[in-house]
């Protein structure tokens, strides 16, 4: 059965999780002797710090994604020696047949540029394959084993190319589901914490309250900012 994909529980970026994951531990370690009250010591604190260092350690996006685009490059770039071996025999191939014949459409190279990666492997295979099987006819107009030789090895750097660069895509399908865990479980014991502080704080100290406030923002900062100096102001 197939994974279900692991979705963010927060809408912000991590870099802003980690800060304020950072930022309420602090504060929490300021009221540490109130925690207490709440079973959350320490103990605990130092766990949820090394959490966050180890999130922290985490390759992001960008650079899993650089990784990817650079094998995505030379796969590329090898697609475009195999077309240019592939073109070099039905060069050939055509001035022996006509590219209406049938001989000629055995090769199976029409339209080579609309071609997925798979599918263009696999006529780089058949191009050294057909070619092989009429090489008796095609060895007037150049096509022999050396040329042959040049698509077959550029079907394998190409095939090679490919596969490192699928498995790049599928380290990246992990990072990103390993830093979604791992960010998942920094947001629930962050809103655990939050929650803790609001509760000592909620009627005592306004200030010190808003210390445990989970911002989705830097907007909803400005604006909690904006409403606690009015609210000065007002006083």
């Amino acid at each position: 059965m197939k994974k279900q994909a692991v979705n963010r529980k927060y809408n912000f970026p991590d870099a802003d999780l980690y800060i304020q994951c950072l930022e309420r531990i602090r504060y929490a370690k300021r009221d540490v002797d109130r925690f207490r009250q709440y079973a959350y010591d320490e103990h605990r604190l130092k766990a949820f710090l090394d959490k966050c260092e180890k999130f922290r350690q985490l390759p992001d996006d960008d650079e899993v994604l650089g990784d990817q685009m650079v094998t995505t490059e030379k796969k590329n770039t090898a697609s475009e020696k195999l077309k240019g071996a592939i073109r070099s025999v039905m060069t050939r191939v055509a001035m022996k047949y006509s590219n209406r014949s049938g001989r000629y459409r055995k090769f199976g190279t029409a339209k080579m540029g609309d071609m997925t990666d798979a599918q263009l492997l696999f006529c780089g295979r058949r191009v050294a394959r057909v070619s092989r099987q009429q090489l008796d006819f095609l060895a007037e107009v150049g096509v022999n084993e050396n040329v042959i030789q040049k698509v077959t090895d550029a079907c394998r750097q190409f095939e090679n190319a490919l596969n490192i660069q699928q498995d790049k895509v599928a380290e990246r399908d992990i990072a990103v589901e390993r830093r979604t865990e791992q960010g998942n479980v920094l947001y629930d014991e962050l809103v655990t914490l939050c929650n803790i502080g609001k509760d000592i704080w909620a009627e005592t100290d306004l200030a010190k309250y808003e210390n445990y406030t989970i911002y989705e923002s830097n907007n909803d900062q400005k604006i909690a900012r904006k409403e606690r100096e009015a609210a000065t102001k007002s006083s």
